[in-house]
C-alpha cells in the first residue's frame, strides 16, 4: 500500500474503463489525486469544460473520500491513437510531473499510476522519471480514443455521471392537438430514452385545481422554472443519446402572450438561457380534439397560434424542424429521421 498516489487524464468523457483503473489504483493508495486535463482535440458537437469533468468525478466519487480530484489548464497532455506512436519527452515530463508534486504538495514517496501499456511505464523511461510508477490492469472493452471519438456509438462506456452532457435535447413543439405529448412518447420508447414532460399540463393539475380559469400571468414563471428542472433532470439520469421534451419555453411564452397579451421576461430568459438543443415543431394540421383544457381550437385560432411560435422562434434565433404531414404515423416515421440524422450521426 502507497501512502500517496496520481493519476492524470483528460477524462473526455468519464468512462467506466478509467473508473475501473481509478479504482484500482485507489484500492493500492491510501490517498489518489487525480488531475484532469484539457483535451487537446474536444469532440465539436460537446461543449465540455474542466468543471465538467471535475464534476463527474467528484460525483462519481463522493462517498470516497481517499480519492481527491484537480484541474489544470497549465498541463497539457497529448492524444494519440495508439501509444506506440508516442515519443517520450523525459525533461518535459519530469517538469510536469515536478510541477504537480509541488503544487498538489506531494510528498517524495508518492507514486504516479498508468496503464501497463503506457509508455511511461517502459522501463527505459521509469528508471529516468522523477516519481515511481505504478502500473494498472488493461481495461481492452473500452478505448478511450474510440469513446472520445463517438460518444454515442459508445454510450453504454460512458459513465453515467458524465451522460447529462453527452445526451442531446429535443423538443417537440406545435400547437394544441398536434400530436405532441403521444409523439413525446413514441419516441422516447423507440430509443429508450428519458423523457421531460410539458409542465403547463401539470401545473394546471396540481396549482390550479385542474382548471386555467385560475390561470395568471404571475403562473408562466413557475411553469418555466419547474419545465427547466424537469429538463435537467431528465438529462441528468439520460439513458440514450437523445432526451425527448414535451414542449418548450417558446410554448410557454406563446400561451402567455396568447391569453395575458404580453410576453414574460422570466420565460424569455429561460428560453435564452436553457437552450434546447434541437426543436421538432408539428405543423396544425391534425384534428383538433377537445380534451376539457384546450381553447385554441377554431382554424383561425390554430393559425394565429402556430405564427405567434413562429415569430417567437425568429426573435430568439432558433430554426425549428417543421414536420408537416397529417397522418400521425408519417409524423412518427419524420422524426425518426431527423433524430437519427441530427444525434445518431446516422446518414439516410
Amino acid at each position: 500500500m502507497y501512502d500517496t498516489g496520481l493519476m492524470i487524464g483528460h477524462f473526455e468523457p468519464l468512462h467506466l474503463g478509467q473508473m475501473r483503473s481509478i479504482l484500482e489504483a485507489a484500492g493500492q493508495a491510501k490517498i489518489l489525486h487525480i488531475v484532469i486535463t484539457a483535451h487537446p482535440t474536444p469532440h465539436p458537437d460537446f461543449s465540455i469544460t474542466l468543471q465538467d469533468k471535475a464534476r463527474w468525478l467528484q460525483m462519481a466519487c463522493a462517498d470516497l473520500p481517499f480519492i481527491h480530484i484537480h484541474t489544470t489548464h497549465e498541463i497539457a497532455l497529448p492524444l494519440h491513437d495508439s501509444f506506440d506512436e508516442v515519443h517520450i519527452d523525459i525533461p518535459a515530463s519530469n517538469a510536469k510531473l515536478h510541477r504537480l508534486s509541488q503544487t498538489l504538495a506531494l510528498p517524495a514517496e508518492a507514486v504516479l499510476f498508468v496503464a501497463q501499456n503506457h509508455p511511461l511505464a517502459q522501463p527505459h523511461i521509469t528508471e529516468h522519471l522523477q516519481m515511481p510508477v505504478v502500473t494498472t490492469a488493461l481495461q481492452p472493452a473500452f478505448d478511450s480514443y474510440a469513446i472520445a471519438r463517438d460518444p454515442v456509438a459508445h454510450w453504454s462506456a460512458i459513465h453515467p455521471q458524465a451522460r447529462g452532457d453527452y445526451t442531446k435535447t429535443v423538443a417537440i413543439v406545435g400547437g394544441e392537438s398536434s400530436g405532441k405529448t403521444t409523439l413525446v412518447h413514441k419516441l422516447a420508447n423507440y430509443y429508450g430514452a428519458s423523457f421531460a414532460l410539458e409542465m403547463g399540463r401539470l401545473y394546471v393539475g396540481t396549482d390550479l385545481g385542474g382548471s386555467e380559469i385560475g390561470l395568471q400571468y404571475s403562473d408562466y414563471g413557475p411553469i418555466a422554472l419547474n419545465h427547466a428542472q424537469a429538463i435537467r433532470e431528465a438529462a441528468a439520469v439520460a439513458t440514450a443519446p437523445v432526451t425527448i421534451v414535451d414542449t418548450d419555453f417558446v410554448t410557454t411564452q406563446a400561451f402567455c402572450e396568447e391569453y395575458e397579451g404580453r410576453s414574460h421576461p422570466f420565460v424569455a430568459a429561460c428560453i435564452d438561457e436553457f437552450r434546447l438543443d434541437h426543436t421538432i415543431m408539428l405543423d396544425n394540421n391534425t384534428p383538433w380534439v377537445d380534451d376539457g383544457m384546450r381553447s385554441l381550437g377554431t382554424p383561425e385560432a390554430r393559425g394565429r397560434f402556430e405564427q405567434r411560435l413562429v415569430d417567437i422562434f425568429s426573435r430568439h434565433g432558433i430554426e425549428p424542424h417543421l414536420i408537416d404531414a397529417p397522418d400521425y404515423d408519417a409524423r412518427y416515421r419524420q422524426a425518426l429521421r431527423f433524430i437519427d440524422r441530427h444525434v445518431y450521426n446516422k446518414n439516410q
